[in-house]
């Protein structure tokens, strides 16, 4: 006995031992932390997007499963999806499901996701990092694309504390977008928040690659929230392309998934956004579209009973835009930014729209596409007496904002005349700033066009801008 002890194999099998006793401690702490009863409610009412729920109590925001078999008793046909915590009145809870929920029953379980206690019901964790560049992901954190799973990265919630704005670094450095007509004449700050303002089929998914692929920044995030399925692996394809793919995240939540899970998309792409500026890079967020985000809101409080006030919208999408919203921006004093720039779709291109109305009083400017210029061939067709950078006078000096103004009213000037011009009413001679406008107005117009896959760094910009627009020290 004594000389098995001291064998060369006694020191080995002790460690192995011992790896096991380890292991099973860890198990054991697992199992005795766990609750000894299981919060368990049923499915009481099913009425278009909201399922009504009693016999358990659950927060807002929290996760839960719902049973979508009847189950034999043995397991084998039983199906979960998740649903979130969106409501309550009394001891019912409003649930809103994540996925679809064909073979639901009357008095199916509702029970907590994760572990079935309520002090960790709510922490639904997402992965964040560095092993999501290059990916694409849905609205849960779940890969789309077949580059395997993202097990390894690291999880967190949603939710995150909001950042002080007295200790939020000011805008105050200029970032190249890789655009003309933005670098020139709507310079965009790092940290700035710019509104896309276009309807349809004007060219904001072609801009939004062009500014994807050029913009200087070191991490780029791409939420495509409510598109259709076509347009998002077309984006990617042929409008982000491999070279803008390679430093980006895109969180993709197209128009068939349900309002939940578009809503999710939206606030998983800003906390990416997030978790990359506290590691003090310099992130480009790009969401298309903050109306599809504000439409999901609409159809999940029109869904648990909320009444409809400016043009069918509740009152609480009015707030929920905002608190997407001001998640980006700067960060801290010497920490990272994301610059974020939101597309706002404009019914009939009328700018008054609700949710483009209650945009463009929280960004930090707007950009509008015009379905004019679009028609006629002009790209980008940027409407720049329609459009402005409200940090553009913090990043560029009087020189350069006295430019991008002579440069507008030009534009403006013509714009006014153009009838008389046409039709040959027009004298040269009357008015010399509209004869210098007539006459500069083809460089003027080709100055604002750019081709897709043409960049103009903000050097170059400023180089040509000199030579249309020469203004003294």
């Amino acid at each position: 006995m004594g000389d098995a002890a001291r064998s060369p194999q006694a020191p080995e099998m002790a460690s192995h031992h011992q790896r096991w006793r380890l292991a099973l401690d860890k198990v054991t702490q697992r199992v005795e932390s766990l609750s000894h009863y299981r919060h368990e409610g049923r499915v009481t009412r099913a009425t278009g997007l909201v399922l009504e729920a009693i016999g358990i109590r659950l927060p807002l925001g929290s996760a839960c499963l719902i049973e979508l078999s009847a189950g034999n008793g043995s397991g084998d046909d039983e199906r979960f999806a998740e649903a979130e915590v969106v409501g309550f009145a009394g001891d019912k809870l409003f649930l809103m499901p994540l996925a679809d929920t064909s073979g639901l029953l009357p008095g199916a379980r509702v029970l907590a996701l994760s572990g079935n206690r309520l002090d960790v019901a709510s922490a639904r964790r997402f992965p964040l990092g560095d092993g999501l560049l290059g990916r694409i992901v849905d609205g849960n954190g779940r890969p789309l694309d077949d580059h395997g799973p993202l097990e390894q990265a690291p999880h967190a919630p949603l939710e995150t504390p909001p950042i002080n704005p007295l200790a939020r670094a000011p805008i105050d450095t200029t970032i190249d977008v890789g655009i003309r007509a933005i670098n020139g004449l709507l310079t965009v700050g790092r940290g700035q928040r710019m509104g896309l303002f276009a309807g349809s089929g004007v060219g904001k998914s072609v801009l939004l690659g062009m500014m994807a692929r050029y913009t200087d920044a070191d991490v780029i995030v791409v939420g495509l929230i409510g598109e259709r399925g076509r347009e998002v692996q077309d984006f990617i394809e042929n409008i982000l392309g491999e070279e803008g793919l390679a430093r980006a995240v895109v969180v993709a939540a197209p128009a068939d998934t349900s309002p939940l899970q578009r809503m999710q998309g939206a606030a998983y792409a800003t906390r990416l956004a997030e978790d990359f500026r506290d590691q003090g890079r310099n992130v480009l967020l790009i969401m298309d579209s903050l109306t599809r985000y504000a439409m999901a809101a609409r159809e999940i409080a029109l869904a648990i009973g909320e009444p409809p006030a400016t043009k069918g919208y509740p009152p609480s999408v009015f707030a929920k835009l905002p608190a997407l919203v001001e998640r980006a921006g700067n960060g801290k004093r010497g920490g990272g930014s994301i610059t974020a720039f939101y597309t706002v779709l404009t019914e009939g291109d009328d700018q008054q729209d609700p949710i483009a109305d209650s945009a463009r009083a929280i960004l930090d400017g707007h950009i509008v596409l015009s379905r004019q210029l679009a028609e006629s061939g002009h790209y980008p067709a940027i409407d720049i007496e329609a459009s402005i950078s409200r940090a553009m006078p913090a990043v560029v000096d009087t020189r350069r904002l006295r430019q991008a103004q002579g440069f507008k009213q030009m534009i403006s000037r013509y714009q006014r005349n153009r009838d008389l011009i046409n039709v040959g009413a027009y004298v040269s001679g009357q008015d010399p700033q509209l004869d210098r406008a007539v006459a500069l107005y083809p460089r003027l117009e080709t100055f604002l066009q750019q081709r897709m896959n043409e960049t103009a760094g903000i050097e170059h910009t400023r180089a040509e801008l000199d030579r249309l627009i020469p203004i003294d020290d």
